[in-house]
């Protein structure tokens, strides 16, 4: 059994506000999606690592990759259309290349602070329950709005779970979803993400350890956020 890294780098992030895609927007000399293979490079569960990239920087992520030694990288493949037909793509392009039974790890590339821990915890997870999703308490109030300005309805807060990548999955599990989604056009649109895809086709997810820190880098606010991350493991490094 080993451990496939799909790592979804296929979008623009014009809310970023910058010229180039998000990803690839340099930090102390690095692009933002190299901090993110290094994750995945250095654990020493994790085999390989397919990315699934925006049409036109393919050329230049093996360049990246051979500059950073980002070695376990076998695969670079060119995104879809939305988030969730890029994660297709990836999917259907492991066919020939997984086992039904082997973990397939799924992973926003503009979330570069994905700790050790949790992608330990998502693996083991995933060996005992077939899947895992990266998950956190949601420590605020929810209110469920009754018109424009008013409500009447609350959501207990401890029934909510935020969940977000990295994600774990059985390949031939996530594999029939994927082409059952797709036939039945169940759980594609939108910001439909392969988590609610499985949910709405009937399945049962299992959530494993999170982090605050795991941030995905939408703003420029988000990417100062990440800036001061680095800032302080500097410091407690020096």
């Amino acid at each position: 059994m080993k451990t496939t890294a799909v790592i979804i780098a296929g979008g623009h992030g014009a809310r970023m506000g910058q010229d180039i895609p998000k990803q690839f927007i340099s930090v102390h000399d690095k692009p933002v999606l190299i901090y993110t293979l290094e994750s995945f490079e250095r654990h020493p569960e994790v085999d390989e690592i397919l990315l699934v990239c925006v049409e036109g920087w393919l050329e230049m992520v093996w360049a990246y990759a051979k500059q950073f030694h980002i070695n376990k990288l076998k695969w670079v493949i060119p995104g879809g259309n939305t988030g969730q037909e890029s994660i297709r793509n990836g999917i259907y392009y492991l066919e020939n290349e997984c086992d039904p039974e082997d973990i397939v790890i799924i992973h926003d590339g503009v979330r570069p602070l994905v700790d050790s821990y949790v992608l330990s915890d998502v693996i083991v997870k995933c060996r005992q329950y077939g899947n895992a999703v990266t998950a956190l308490p949601y420590n605020e109030q929810i209110f469920v709005a009754d018109d424009e300005k008013s409500t009447v309805q609350y959501i207990p807060r401890e029934t909510l779970r935020r969940v977000c990548t990295p994600q774990a999955y059985k390949y031939g599990k996530v594999l029939e979803k994927y082409r059952e989604a797709y036939e039945k056009e169940i759980g594609i649109y939108g910001s439909s993400y392969t988590n609610t895809m499985m949910v709405e086709l009937g399945e049962r997810l299992y959530f494993a350890a999170g982090s605050d820190k795991n941030i995905k880098l939408t703003t420029q606010d988000d990417l100062e956020m990440f800036k001061a991350y680095l800032r302080m493991e500097k410091e407690k490094q020096g």
